[in-house]
């Protein structure tokens, strides 16, 4: 045989051998149904897959802290008195969470009607207490929480502070899921952690990030006399508005922080969020429910800057750590512990700062009279110093408000105003009315929440003003004060 006869029957073959089982693939397959999808996907590799051992690392586990703080995170909603015009949240905090606070449901964009916003808590015992944001419940008229098991109940602020943007709420009820408190100082950068708290009213979210930074300052508070406190823990967990006053935790469950602000461009989640951290979350808690008021301590020095290289090389630093004193103010507590001006404070109770923020969180976590060692130093020397701290007033002890007891005139319940809603609202005096049942002052159109400020042009300070001012007028008389937004009115009450 000739190598080309050789080549063709080689073909011929192929061909024919092609044929042959093409035919036969058809005799087998032509009463063969259908595979399924499932079928068509259970080819030899998926059995690879599902023999392959896939574990989660030790330690990095979200189901038992998911199951663990849920229960423990509420709802919180609130409405507002009706106004003739809303008011943009974005004029009071910028980026921080208002939560709607004048939503497109009623109220804003100069319609009037009663006002509606949302918001998170956080139960930090069975007895009802409930930490949260002081914009969730702030001006609220009323407030009502929610459980992740859907009860429902009516909530009352116990203090707030807005300094620090914390508020202690409180409901009638026992035995409910509480979060432990966690330690936020040694919250490791890195570090995983969940956000828990109701975005856009989507009740029981749970989102996963890391700890992005410790000690952040973003200039979102403001206070008139400077007091505010930005020490934030900062995260990339997702956090929306409705996530405001919500729970941060660990993987162990335990609290870290209250989810409180975003840095955004949107009103929206772009990346970042911010907690206040729960060191300082425990103190302001404490002041609120045994004294009534923030018991707040200082250092009594200036700040203008943090340490940077430039700086340093400036002040002739050898060093870009600590925190350098620029002042030290007339009469304070450092002062009279011996700190002076240049001063580089390094630690305070042998824990390091390095920022203003760092200082300012940490001095925070304690009260007047509390007694701190502060590491600093001075011409390249290291010294020591124990330090009494005082409050703003140059006290070395704590002061507990005294909370007058409500009376009801007219069918109006009163209680007084707390001092930082009076500065708030420019006003030096009055009293706010909490409930409305049948009366007259009802009938002359006020609304609960108005806080009373004069009564027939005399001014009040007290329930039992009110009530004097009252009885010594026959027929009717003028009713003047103002709305927690700051509107004025002024009512005529027939008697």
């Amino acid at each position: 045989m000739s190598k080309t006869q050789f080549i063709l029957g080689l073909l011929l073959a192929s061909v024919l051998g092609g044929f042959i089982a093409l035919a036969g693939f058809r005799f087998f397959n032509e009463d063969k149904k259908e595979e399924s999808f499932e079928q068509k996907q259970n080819v030899r590799f998926s059995s690879y897959f599902a023999d392959t051992s896939f574990t989660v690392p030790e330690g990095l586990n979200f189901i038992y802290a998911a199951e663990r703080v849920r229960p423990a995170v509420v709802h919180i909603k609130t409405s507002y008195e009706a106004t003739a015009y809303g008011k943009s949240e974005d004029e009071d905090l910028e980026g921080l969470f208002k939560d709607f606070h004048g939503s497109p449901f009623g109220g804003q964009f100069g319609n009037p009607g009663p006002r509606e916003s949302a918001g998170s808590g956080v139960i930090i015992s069975a007895d009802g207490y409930i930490a949260t944001n002081n914009h969730v419940v702030e001006d609220a008229r009323k407030i009502r929480v929610i459980l992740d098991d859907k009860r429902s109940y009516e909530g009352t602020v116990v203090g707030t502070d807005p300094t620090t943007d914390l508020a202690l709420v409180k409901i009638e009820a026992k035995d409910l899921p509480f979060i432990h408190y966690g330690d936020s100082d040694n919250l490791k950068v890195g570090e995983w952690v969940l956000a828990i708290g109701n975005p856009f009213d989507l009740t029981s979210t749970v989102t996963a990030g890391i700890v992005s930074a410790k000690g952040r300052n973003i200039n979102i508070l403001r206070d008139k006399n400077g007091m505010q406190i930005e020490s934030f823990i900062q995260t990339d967990a997702a956090v929306n508005p409705g996530n405001s006053g919500g729970a941060l935790v660990d993987l162990k469950g335990k609290l870290v922080g209250i989810n409180t602000a975003i840095a955004t461009n949107t009103r929206f989640s772009q990346g970042y969020s911010f907690a206040v951290p729960v060191t300082l979350i425990k103190k302001v808690m404490d002041d609120l429910l045994k004294y009534g008021e923030v018991q707040r301590a200082l250092l009594g020095v200036k700040i203008r800057q943090d340490i940077d290289a430039d700086f340093a090389r400036e002040k002739g630093l050898k060093s870009l750590k600590g925190v350098y004193v620029d002042e030290v103010n007339e009469g304070s507590a450092a002062q009279q512990a011996g700190m002076k001006t240049g001063d580089v404070i390094k630690k305070i109770n042998d824990i390091e700062v390095n920022t203003s923020a760092e200082l300012q969180g940490l001095v925070a976590t304690y009260r007047p009279g509390d007694k701190v060692k502060v590491t600093y130093e001075r011409n390249g020397k290291e010294m020591n110093t124990n330090v009494v701290l005082k409050d703003s007033m140059g006290r070395t002890t704590v002061v507990k408000r005294e909370i007058e007891k409500r009376e009801s005139i007219l069918g109006a319940e009163l209680e007084p105003v707390a001092a930082d809603e009076k500065r708030k609202l420019n006003i030096e005096n009055g009293v706010r009315i909490t409930r409305l049942g049948s009366g007259k002052i009802k009938d002359a159109g006020i609304s609960e929440g108005f806080i009373i400020t004069h009564v027939d042009k005399k001014s009040v300070k007290s329930a039992a003003d009110v009530t004097k001012a009252i009885k010594n007028i026959k027929g009717p008389f003028l009713i003047e004060g103002v709305y927690p937004d700051g509107t004025k009115a002024y009512r005529a009450v027939e008697q």
